[in-house]
């Protein structure tokens, strides 16, 4: 794990640079970070999702962040676009506030590897 200092330091700096970016700067929450890395992923940035899309938007953002930690593993496009993936190990049982510790460091990982952040 990250070092907790660079990590709290990491996630402020990416929430803010996309905050001011989608967000007129209104500060985006976790939910929200992994709902665009769905969209990222999926690479239709300009469509318009139902209800019921952005749910799965949010999976195929989680997949993909859990994969690097072995949980996931990408396995195919369907065939209207969109990633699947199979679980490979179960997901750990955490509290809450670790589950969101989690999430920040694949995040941040995220955007590090797409050096969307330094």
């Amino acid at each position: 794990m990250l070092g907790d200092d660079k990590l709290r330091s990491r996630w402020k700096t990416l929430q803010k640079k996309l905050s001011d970016q989608f967000a007129d700067g209104e500060l985006m929450d976790l939910d929200a970070i992994i709902y665009l890395i769905g969209v990222q992923e999926l690479g239709r940035i300009d469509q318009k999702f139902q209800k019921d899309e952005k749910i799965d938007l949010m999976h195929i953002a989680i997949c993909r962040l859990l994969e690097p930690l072995g949980y996931y593993a990408f396995d195919y496009y369907d065939e209207e676009g969109w990633p699947h993936y199979r679980t490979l190990a179960a997901l750990p049982s955490l509290k809450p506030g670790e589950q969101s510790i989690m999430m920040k460091e694949a995040v941040v990982n995220y955007f590090l590897e797409e050096h969307y952040i330094v």
